[in-house]
């Protein structure tokens, strides 16, 4: 059974994940207004699949029984001084929601809440992708750099992005 403790981190990870969205959904409109809406749909999937992640959260908390509780967020940064500081932001972003599952797997540890614990495990082998895949994306921008062609084509590539959630879990 979730104790009140883990309840209440679990709710905050949920709130986290829509603030995630709300992170790119910003960082999607910066890209808009440089008009590069390849990069922009490349965050407007991320802020969906964060969505996803926050629903399979609200859904976990209700299936065990206890309720789902909504926190106000804080204003996410809107402007950036290039694409490759959106995507370091971002980066950074993710280390830190890294961070926060984390600590939830630690306080199911604690709990020997096995259920919970096996729930975080997909979050976990989510967060190793999503550091690897933003960590490339940054390593090919620098290398890139000035070559307008190489960004364009980059660009061209995100454009074409979408988000499917997964069925079987």
């Amino acid at each position: 059974m979730l104790n009140d403790t883990l309840t209440s981190a679990l709710n905050e990870q949920m709130n986290y994940e829509f603030y995630s969205a709300h992170v790119y959904l910003a960082i999607a409109g910066y890209c808009a207004g440089e008009s590069l809406d390849g990069f922009s749909n490349f965050f407007k999937v991320q802020a969906e699949e964060e969505k996803f992640h926050a629903m399979k959260i609200f859904k976990y908390i209700n299936d065990r029984g206890k309720k789902v509780s909504f926190a106000g967020m804080e204003t996410p940064v809107n402007e950036y001084k290039s694409i490759l500081d959106a995507f370091e932001h971002a980066y950074l972003h993710e280390q830190e929601v890294t961070k926060r599952i984390y600590h939830l797997s630690d306080l199911a540890l604690n709990d020997r809440e096995h259920a919970t614990m096996q729930f975080l495990k997909w979050f976990i082998d989510e967060q190793v992708e999503e550091e690897a895949m933003f960590d490339s994306i940054i390593n090919k921008l620098k290398r890139i750099d000035k070559d307008s062609n190489a960004f364009y084509m980059l660009d061209a590539e995100f454009a074409l992005r979408s988000f499917t959630p997964p069925t079987a879990e």
